[in-house]
């Protein structure tokens, strides 16, 4: 084991109160997409820009649009956890760590047995009739055509954060106060360029802040220890 490992190792070991902060590289290693990555999202090439197309403005405009790029792109009940949501499940069952803030929509960390998941940018899992409420799961999104409709005719959406949409204020309380009673605070597979989220960092008071990613990143020079590799890889030797 090297040096960066063992340190690793070492505070987990030490910790009693484990917060997990993760991104969009939490999945790829479960072959979901990111955006931001050389084959991610942003680097394909479509009629609008991902961003635009997940915005709440152009699912408002171009319905038909956004939910042909959802479930091209974004629905992936395929996807299974990795080492990475399988050792967080871990930790918690041993009382390490207290909660799971992610910015993902995949639901892996829930299907790795993990149970305190706060989803900040909602979860594919869960859509809704816009017209009567009615709750649907994400087979019934990936197998309807154009508009998803409800067996009300209301349109059916996911519950999912679009960009021009703020987050879940219950959600974002209950990150708050995980992060203000955290030991240590483990950040992976982020690149922490997407606010507010990013920003729920500040909250969190102690000395062991950790960044697991495979590029370098803004809070690096601050951070307790800072590791450059996939976090699947890494996490599964700790």
């Amino acid at each position: 084991m090297d040096a960066e490992l063992k340190k690793l190792k070492e505070v987990i070991d030490e910790s009693s109160n484990i917060v997990f902060f993760g991104g969009a590289g939490v999945s790829t290693e479960s072959g979901v997409k990111d955006f931001r990555s050389a084959d991610g999202l942003y680097s394909q090439i479509y009629d609008y820009p991902p961003e635009t197309m997940l915005s709440h403005s152009f699912f408002e405009t171009h319905p038909e649009e956004f939910f042909r790029f959802y479930r091209d792109k974004l629905l992936c009940t395929w996807a299974k956890p990795n080492p990475a949501h399988v050792k967080l499940a871990e930790w918690e069952r041993m009382g390490k760590l207290r909660a799971i803030i992610t910015q993902n929509v995949d639901g892996l960390h829930q299907a790795a047995g993990s149970r305190t998941v706060l989803e900040l940018h909602g979860s594919m899992h869960r859509n809704y009739c816009l017209r009567c409420g009615k709750i649907y799961d994400a087979q019934f999104m990936e197998s309807s055509t154009g508009i998803p409709r409800c067996t009300c005719k209301g349109m059916v959406r996911p519950d999912v954060v679009l960009y021009e949409e703020g987050l879940d204020s219950s959600v974002l309380t209950e990150a708050i106060s995980h992060l203000r009673a955290a030991d240590t605070l483990i950040i992976g597979g982020t690149s922490l360029v997407v606010y507010p989220a990013a920003s729920l960092i500040h909250y969190y008071r102690g000395n062991r802040l950790i960044l697991i990613n495979k590029t370098p990143g803004p809070c690096d020079d601050s951070a307790y220890l800072a590791i450059h590799r996939p976090i699947g890889e890494v996490l599964s030797q700790c």
